[in-house]
């Protein structure tokens, strides 16, 4: 069964606010709570629902990436929530935490301190040429991104200075408050709003970051594109992405590819189509004519008698398939020119031709029709 989306669970819109998010949940973590409905037998699977919608879209890096891959992970093979690094779990409804974490969002908690979290992931569309596509390339990119503060190691102190341990909590990244509610003593527990959860406080701030510990800047990324690739393949470059906020792993690059149209070759998966054209007497007696390929001119006999539509093959000649040895072909698509502007002694010429071979407007006509009357009439 495929999940719902999630701002549909949560009936907001995607521009929805955290502050909206936050909203939404409360009224619908109230009104589908298993203890309030021990009668409905569906109120525990909605509540579930309705929890981990809400784990996604209140974590801002969560929800970019949800945004973005929807239910899949790509950096997880196509994994659905939980089991990727972008997602770190949501649990069932038993492993939420109980009433004291529904509570800190009815009463005014900010959700529990974080440990450290995973860099923002960055997409890039790359444009390559039809060839490179085919047989690979290397290509330098710049991509701006947040970086670790070089200056102060990520620390947002400045050199020579230290983060001190936050007054308020103590260390710990969170606040406590013991509520009194309809169904007892709730602990509430919530972001410091101090120190924002890292448990630290910058005194003397970093002059470069500002505190930050990260600073954005624009980076040289090398791409190797590997053959094969098409239009909307998905290359990952793993830790290229945007340096963690507090201490956690980097996101990762991902690379869209865009290949430029070629004025000669067409492709189709991996194998590329090519016309050429060929004059009526080559058509007529034959001939040996030069054909382009992906890798530059190569032979091709016309036999005797072509007839424009004809398609002849050269194997090998396409696209090699992306991540295998198999290579396709390509097709060739030969197209009569008919000859045009000719000289009275030209015009004769293709007049005793016809002639000799029989060819009459009259008895081309009546050809043409014995055959339609043949193929509609079974005659």
């Amino acid at each position: 069964m495929s999940k719902r989306d999630y701002y549909e669970v949560l009936g907001v819109a995607r521009t929805a606010s955290q502050e909206e998010i936050k909203r939404a949940y409360r009224k619908l973590a109230r009104q589908y709570h298993p203890d309030v409905n021990k009668e409905d037998p569906s109120a525990a699977d909605k509540f579930k629902e309705i929890n981990e919608a809400y784990e996604v879209l209140s974590d801002p890096d969560k929800r970019a990436r949800y945004d973005q891959f929807g239910h899949a992970d790509p950096a997880a093979g196509g994994a659905g929530p939980g089991t990727g690094p972008g997602f770190e779990g949501f649990g069932g409804f038993g492993d939420f935490g109980g009433f004291g974490d529904i509570f800190d969002m009815f009463f005014g908690g900010g959700g529990r301190a974080r440990g450290p979290q995973r860099g923002r992931d960055l997409e890039y569309e790359l444009e390559v040429d039809f060839e490179d596509a085919a047989f690979g390339v290397e290509k330098e990119i710049q991509i701006p991104r947040m970086e670790t503060c070089s200056t102060c190691e990520g620390t947002g102190a400045r050199p020579g200075t230290h983060p001190e341990t936050c007054p308020v909590c103590h260390g710990t990244g969170e606040q406590q408050s013991v509520v009194t509610t309809p169904f007892g003593r709730m602990v509430n527990r919530r972001i410091c709003s101090a120190c924002q959860g890292r448990g630290v406080r910058i005194v003397h701030p970093c002059p470069d970051c500002h505190g930050q510990g990260r600073r954005r800047v624009r980076r040289t990324v090398n791409v190797r594109v590997p053959a094969g690739v098409d239009t909307g393949t998905r290359l990952r470059i793993p830790g290229a992405g945007e340096a963690s906020p507090n201490g956690g792993q980097p996101g990762d690059l991902h690379i869209v590819i865009r290949v430029r149209p070629h004025e000669l070759f067409e492709r189709d998966g991996i194998h590329v189509y090519v016309d050429i054209p060929i004059t009526f007497v080559q058509a007529a007696l034959g001939d040996e004519v030069e054909v382009p390929t992906l890798e530059g001119k190569v032979k091709l006999r016309i036999p005797e008698g072509t007839q424009t539509g004809t398609r002849f093959r050269l194997r090998g000649k396409g696209i090699p398939k992306l991540g295998s040895n198999v290579r396709g072909d390509q097709h060739v698509r030969v197209h009569v020119l008919t000859p045009t502007r000719l000289t009275e002694r030209q015009r004769e010429l293709l007049r005793e031709l016809g002639k000799e071979l029989g060819e009459t407007p009259q008895e081309q006509s009546r050809t043409f029709i014995e055959r339609m009357r043949s193929a509609f009439l079974g005659d």
